[in-house]
Parts: structure tokens; sequence; C-alpha cells
């Protein structure tokens, strides 16, 4: 067989939690083909590779990239990390199925505006993504209160029966349609008041289909273990796997409470499929949050509806230029955005180096100034935490970010370097890699990612897109 590309002499690290080894790997018709000595086998293109990493590209657990796959299909923000599989429709917010009465309610607006919502049905979203081909691969969960906006008039209370009976026919279809699963925000005031059973119930859905249960925990702050209790109930009644999504110990007054997190699960793991994802950085971002200003900890303003020219600037000066106290800046800022110095760092290297932990960027790709997570997380976590601060060995790095999160999603011949997989592949330089964005400029694209493949095409190398975009829509469990 003449194969499409052989790249020789890679230190090949294959997704598996296993040190490297040097090796061959011939790519043809978008699949891995041959892995080994390939000496004399011939093929179209050749890559030496001179020792250099290639590994799984990178599969982003933690997304809001939902609208942007299709608007903006070149996904810079991930493909120069050598993300090649996104996954979105996290923290209870989907691009679809949605059918908008108004404006889109906090933090769906994290998605963009009303027009950005164009997908009544999961079909429609997937068809869209489809025709949109962007640069990297689309997996999609369905957000707990994008069905609760379809079907209540105040989501400020639990759903009625009637309410569930129609968000679980939706859930359903949508599951039939190819969706991961379902993804819930109970901390945002949009699902806070959603009872436990009105979960419990549209988790149902999930059982028949094998399908997974992620969520934005109804609190990361004094009552964490109680909300990660909650997670654990609804997977164990569905019978489904559970994914907390960016686990942290959120406020100062919760610093040095990892431990105890990562107690709980493990309690859990024993008698059911758990994990979480976390990103590599000591301070969130979401919508602005009311019940989270405080004077404990920096936050900066990301974006403001009513005052645009105050993003990228700290809530304290504009405060004090204000002449208003930080609630009061706070509530004259909305709807806005915010990066919360929240956390501390070693409670994030806990979580991030735990065996049960993927890495997510939650980055938010609609803010006009983002956190560097949407375009640094991966190299950062290879160059600053595994190379520089030895805080695990590369191997496990990209095992976090490639075949655990595989298996812990159900992506199939994903995820891992071998035969008969598809080719989503990155070549990076160990010693170089890292990220560059920081919260001063923090659209700033990765050092060291020299090469990424997806679906066996050259899509990436040395700076600059190459050729068509060959992304394609991941349908889950149904299919």
């Amino acid at each position: 067989m003449l194969y499409d590309l052989i790249i020789r002499d890679a230190l090949v690290i294959d997704g598996s939690d296993s040190p490297g080894y040097r090796s061959d790997v011939a790519i043809g018709d978008g699949r891995i083909q041959r892995i080994g000595e390939l000496d004399g086998v011939p093929a179209r293109e050749e890559l030496n590779a001179a020792g250099r990493v290639l590994a799984p590209g990178f599969i982003d657990v933690h997304t809001h990239d939902d609208t942007v796959v299709i608007r903006h299909p070149e996904m810079l923000p991930k493909i120069t990390q050598g993300v090649t599989t996104v996954i979105v429709g996290n923290c209870g917010i989907s691009a679809s199925p949605v059918t908008l009465q108004g404006d889109p309610p906090d933090p769906m607006n994290l998605l963009g505006s009303a027009a950005a919502f164009a997908y009544p049905r999961f079909s429609d979203y997937r068809q869209a993504v489809d025709r949109a081909r962007p640069s990297v691969n689309v997996a999609a969960l369905v957000g707990h209160t994008a069905l609760r906006s379809n079907h209540m008039n105040d989501l400020l209370r639990s759903a009625s029966a009637g309410e569930i009976s129609a968000m679980r026919e939706q859930l359903r279809e949508s599951l039939q349609q190819g969706a991961l699963g379902l993804s819930t925000g109970l901390a945002y005031a949009s699902a806070y008041s959603a009872a436990t059973d009105e979960v419990k119930q549209l988790a149902e859905e999930l059982t028949a289909f094998g399908a997974v249960y992620t969520t934005h925990l109804r609190s990361e702050f004094e009552p964490v273990l109680e909300a990660m209790d909650e997670a654990f109930d609804i997977g164990r009644h569905a019978r489904s796997p559970v994914v907390v999504s960016h686990l942290k110990c959120a406020g100062a007054g919760n610093w040095g409470r990892s431990p105890q997190l990562l107690a709980s699960l493990e309690k859990a793991a024993l008698t059911q499929a758990v994990g979480c994802d976390c990103y590599p950085y000591a301070a969130s971002s979401s919508t602005l949050d009311l019940k989270q200003v405080t004077d404990a900890f920096p936050i900066t303003i990301t974006w403001s509806t009513p005052y645009p020219d105050q993003g990228g600037r700290d809530l304290g000066q504009i405060a004090a230029d204000w002449g208003l106290s930080l609630l009061e800046a706070a509530r004259k800022l909305q709807p806005a955005g915010a990066v919360y110095y929240g956390m501390d760092e070693n409670d994030v290297q806990n979580i991030m180096k735990h065996p049960l932990s993927m890495i997510g960027s939650d980055g938010l790709p609609e803010d006009p100034f983002p956190h560097p997570r949407l375009w640094g997380a991966f190299p950062r976590v290879l160059g600053h935490f595994s190379r520089d601060l030895g805080l695990f060995p590369l191997h496990r790095a990209i095992h976090k970010m490639t075949g655990l999160s595989a298996t812990r999603f159900g992506l199939h011949q994903r995820g891992f370097v071998r035969e008969g997989y598809w080719a989503d592949l990155v070549l990076f330089d160990a010693a170089t890699v890292r990220d560059v964005a920081d919260f001063k400029q923090p659209q700033r694209a990765a050092q060291g990612i020299e090469r990424v493949w997806v679906n066996g095409h050259l899509s990436y190398a040395d700076g600059i897109l190459q050729g068509e975009r060959q992304g394609r829509f991941y349908r889950g469990a149904a299919h």
C-alpha cells in the first residue's frame, strides 16, 4: 500500500499513560495505518520528526465553542494549541436545542447574542457544524439551562411535571441525533432553583444511551462537598458516568480543601464511573456574578454591555473611578463578564495531578478580553506544569488531554495513537512548548506546536493554517 504520509523517527506518546517510544507512523485514508519501523515503505509524503513528540490531538473536554465553531470555523485559539476535538454544551448551556423567547438568559449569553441561537433541534446544530466544516472535530452535550429556557417562562423555580416531560422528550431526541449527554450549571440563577429530582428525571434519559452527565456544581464554594454528593447521586440514579466540571476550591475561605474534594471523588469512584476536568490556572472566568463580588482577591472585567470601554480593567479601579462600592460598580456594569483570581495554586496543582482529572480549557471565545486559558491551557500543562515544575511526567500530561478524555466521553477511535484510529495528531517540541497568552495579552498563540493533523490531513504547520478545514461532527452514544 502507498501511504499518504509516513512520519519517521517520532517519539510516540500514545495517550495511554505510558512512556513514549521511537517509531514511524503511517497515515492513509484519514487513519493511522501502521506503527513501527517502516524503512523502505513508500508514501506520497514523508516527514522526519527527529525525535520530537508525536501525540494524539488534544481533546478539549470543557469548551464554550458551541457557536464559534460555526461563525469562526478556523478555530485558531484551539488548533494552535494542538487541540483537534472540542466538546461543547458544557455548564448547562448549549447552542441547541434552543428556541429563545428574547435575549439569551445568563449564562447562555456567554455563547453569543440571540442571533447565534439558530438551532431549535440538535440535528439543526449538527448539520450547521457539518456545513461550516471547522478545523477541529466537534462533539456536543445538551445543556439543562437551554432545555429549561425552551419550556419554562420563569427560570427561578423548579420545573413542573409537564415541563420536565417536555424537556425529557427534547433531550431524548437530541441523544438519538448524536448528543454525548446532559450538562448542568446548577450554580447559575437560571438553574439554581431546579430541584435535584428535576435533574434526576432528565438524567434518566441518559441510561439507554450510556450517555454522560457533566455538571458545573451547585456550589464551588463552602457547600462544595454537598454539591459533589448531589452530582454523584444523580449519576447513580441514571447509571450514568459523571464528570464534575472545572473542579475547584473557589473563594478564599475554601482554599486548602482540595484533599477533601479529591477524597470525595475517590470514594465515589469505588462504586461508579466518575471523573473531573480542570484548567491550569488559579483564576476563573464567567459572567459577572454579584454574589462573587469581594475584596478578598482581584476581579478583572472582561466585557460589559453598557460600558464596553471598561473591559480589561480591575473592578476595584473602576469602583474607585466611579466613587462607588465594589458591589455598586458591579451592578452598574451588568450584564458583564469577569475573571476572578479566587483559587489557591496548591489546590489547582493537587486537582490537576490527580489520576481522575482531565484537562479542559473552559475558554470563553466571545469575551473581547478573554482569560488566557482560551489560547494557552494545553501548552501550559505540557510546558509549565509538566516540564518546568515536574508536576507529572509528559506522558501523564498527554494522557489527561487525550486517552483519558476519549475514554471518559466515549469518543471511539480517538484519543490514542493506535492502528486503525483516526489520525488526529500533534507534533511538538517538548523542550520549547509553552503558553504565551497571559492576563495582559491573552490572545497569543502557543510556542512549540509544530504540526497538527485532523482526520489525517495537515491542518496547522509552522504557525499557519493548512489546506481545507477537516473537522467533523462526532455523533455520540446512539451511533
